[in-house]
């Protein structure tokens, strides 16, 4: 309770915290303002239909902002007024809601229910929707919807059927492929847009759960102690000497230098020192290609990311990823100095298909350095509560990926037990 009448002055200065939460207006019982994590501010009224023993129901009246204070307070009144006469105005909203299709859920889905997502994977969920969702299944009502009508859709979305499916990435917005991988992610957001019909009430099941979604074949690949050494000397030769164009024989390539002088292509020293510094830090590309001399700490070995995928936060860096970072050359705003000083480089793809084929490392991601950084942490006997913490993982769960390869303490154990008894056996 504020102890007060709620206001636009006091929804105005209610402040998001590290959780949602809500402030309830003093002299109308059940009227409140939600604040979410985000910032976002919507009204509710909570009421008991049928009385005190009854289970207590919760509507969304409204979005601050699309709607006033006092607006919202109308309509809260006569909520509460009908729930005093037995009318369960939640339970008439989920019935009227069951009937809405597919296609009106992703919407209102899209409104209301994405406070908690960042604009890149808004992006990639619009292109699904757009995609796979609205041409498959856009028409049907949501209450019809069975488990039967999403695995149909997996196999659908998998081979291609959706009439609609874009195959390239046009006008800077995030655009979805046909295929398996594709199938299990759109489904994974389908049952996501359930789950928030689920929570409002609109149905009491997610048609999504227990579905078999397509295992994910593009596994996790960490760097053996050679494989980082070849990647060290070809990064050194890439900004030296050049890496020789010969290694497209026999096939088109669009920037073979003419003259024959020019055998060899020198990377600039930003496109090699990225490299080193998602190796040496961990960070995801976008964190490097994006990040600021401003937000480098170099006296406290600190990189205060504005935004990542995980949101704000602070990437501890070693001694080796400061020595890359005192020595680059400032070209801009940016670290890694793209063709514009005011914009960050879109990409290393080019380059990293050079470099990763001289070394002969076909395949490797550049997020393979990631998770190359968390196998040597894992592997050193680093507990996985501060590798995760170093990694900025969210979730405890994200890490725990990284426990098959935290086995050093075991193999020691197992080695000094089995050498103690060996020495007993007199077979040393």
């Amino acid at each position: 309770m504020t102890g007060k009448r709620l206001t636009k002055q006091i929804v105005d200065d209610l402040a998001p915290r590290d959780k949602d939460y809500v402030v309830w207006c003093a002299k109308l019982p059940g009227f409140g303002c939600r604040v979410r994590a985000t910032g976002h501010k919507s009204f509710i009224v909570m009421y008991r239909a049928g009385g005190r023993n009854a289970t207590p129901r919760k509507v969304t009246i409204g979005v601050f902002g699309k709607i006033t204070v006092e607006q919202a307070r109308e309509e809260a009144e006569k909520i509460l007024a009908k729930a005093e006469l037995g009318e369960d105005v939640a339970l008439q909203r989920a019935r009227v809601r069951a009937e809405m299709t597919v296609s009106e859920l992703c919407d209102e889905y899209m409104r209301e229910g994405v406070d908690h997502k960042k604009p890149s994977t808004l992006a990639s969920d619009v292109s699904r929707i757009e995609c796979h969702v609205r041409p498959l299944l856009g028409r049907k009502r949501i209450g019809a919807v069975t488990r039967a009508d999403i695995s149909q859709f997996l196999r659908d979305v998998a081979t291609g059927k959706a009439k609609r499916n874009i195959k390239t990435r046009k006008h800077g917005r995030s655009i979805v492929r046909g295929g398996r991988g594709a199938a299990s992610r759109t489904v994974r957001l389908l049952g996501g847009i359930f789950s928030y019909a689920v929570r409002r009430e609109y149905l009491k099941e997610n048609p999504c759960r227990g579905v078999q979604l397509y295992k994910d074949k593009k596994g996790e690949r960490f760097l053996t102690t050679d494989e980082f050494r070849r990647l060290g000397e070809t990064l050194r030769l890439a900004e030296t000497e050049g890496l020789p164009w010969n290694l497209n024989d026999g096939k088109k390539a669009k920037h073979r230098p003419v003259k024959p002088e020019n055998l060899n292509e020198v990377f600039p020293r930003h496109v090699t020192d990225a490299i080193r510094l998602l190796m040496v830090t961990g960070c995801r590309l976008r964190e490097i290609l994006h990040l600021r001399w401003e937000d480098v700490d170099f006296e406290r070995g600190v990189l205060n990311l504005p935004d990542s995928k995980t949101g704000r936060k602070k990437v501890l860096i070693a001694g080796a990823a400061v020595a890359i970072l005192d020595q680059l050359e400032r070209c801009g705003e940016y670290v890694i100095a793209g063709k514009e000083p005011d914009k960050p480089r879109a990409d290393l793809n080019r380059p990293w298909r050079r470099i990763t084929q001289y070394a002969k490392l076909d395949g490797l991601r550049l997020h393979d350095l990631r998770h190359s950084y968390a196998s040597v942490g894992a592997a050193s006997g680093m507990g996985l509560l501060a590798l995760g913490k170093l990694l900025g993982h969210a979730s405890p769960s994200t890490t725990q990926r990284y426990a098959h390869l935290a086995d050093d303490p075991l193999r020691r154990a197992s080695e000094h037990i089995a050498n103690v008894i060996a020495s007993a056996l007199g077979d040393e």
